[in-house]
């Protein structure tokens, strides 16, 4: 099998994320990144399906060459090697325009794939989009919240878990494909510094001179998603009570004081 893992370097800490005032997309370049929390999960996937079946699992990314830590990661957990689209003309992608470069980058350069895995969303824009829409751009099939899956000849059975409903589902869909894994639903193996140390060599970074992509439909120009406008978050005024007295007293008087403030 040819496994493409669509992953993101991703802003790690809420309070490291950065909104371009002017644009109000997310500014990455300059900012330490890190591979996606739950795109490690869809490795693990992708890697023990591999190591069952066997062929080659390969990491796809969209990021500024910072990014490149994030796949050296991903290798270093197990991936065969990795391409990363990088070019200025991407940035300030939504996910529309970034499915755009992921697929056209799969067509280009992994004409002959057999399964796209993603992970369920990214911990610093949580959309879940990108896995629907790069099958869309594919015009493959796809089904989400996967947590287990087993190959018999084309034909992909996965099984995937409705949190909400609490529902357990079976789907069998003809390859190629493209599936997202349900967050948490793997324990992903730990990154080797024996694999990791080397690999550089296994990344291939292609710019939009090679895709030959169109400006107007990626990066900014390309994203039809627009920010009306940014505010900061307000909070209500905390209040603060004080209590004094014997224990029992204040915890009478505090029961009164919450069942006033509607609490309780």
């Amino acid at each position: 099998m040819k496994i493409v893992v669509l992953t993101k370097a991703a802003v790690p800490l809420s309070s490291a994320i950065k909104i371009d005032p002017k644009t109000g997309t997310l500014v990455r370049e300059g900012v330490p990144l890190t591979a996606n929390v739950w795109d490690r999960d869809a490795v693990e996937f992708a890697l023990k399906l591999r190591d069952k079946y066997g062929g080659e699992v390969i990491a796809l990314s969209m990021a500024p060459p910072s990014g490149i830590p994030a796949l050296e990661s991903l290798i270093g957990m197990g991936v065969d090697r990795a391409i990363l689209a990088s070019d200025r003309v991407f940035a300030g992608a939504d996910t529309w325009a970034t499915a755009h470069v992921l697929a056209k980058t799969i067509e280009k350069y992994i004409p002959d794939y057999d399964l796209v895995v993603t992970g369920e969303e990214t911990i610093d824009s949580t959309t879940a989009h990108i896995g629907a829409q790069t099958a869309s751009w594919l015009g493959v099939p796809y089904v989400y919240y996967v947590y287990d899956a087993e190959v018999k000849g084309r034909a992909l059975i996965v099984r995937r878990f409705l949190e909400d409903e609490g529902v357990d589902e079976v789907y069998e869909v003809e390859m190629p494909a493209v599936i997202s894994v349900l967050k948490g639903s793997q324990i992903p193996r730990e990154v080797r510094m024996s694999r990791k140390l080397n690999a550089r060599e296994y990344i291939q970074i292609v710019s939009n001179k090679e895709l030959g992509l169109d400006p107007e439909c990626v990066g900014l120009r390309g994203s039809p998603t627009i920010v009306a406008g940014l505010s900061p978050a307000t909070y209500p005024p905390r209040k603060k009570v004080v209590l004094q007295g014997q224990p029992e007293e204040v915890v009478k008087r505090l029961v009164e004081v919450l069942k006033q403030e509607g609490v309780l």
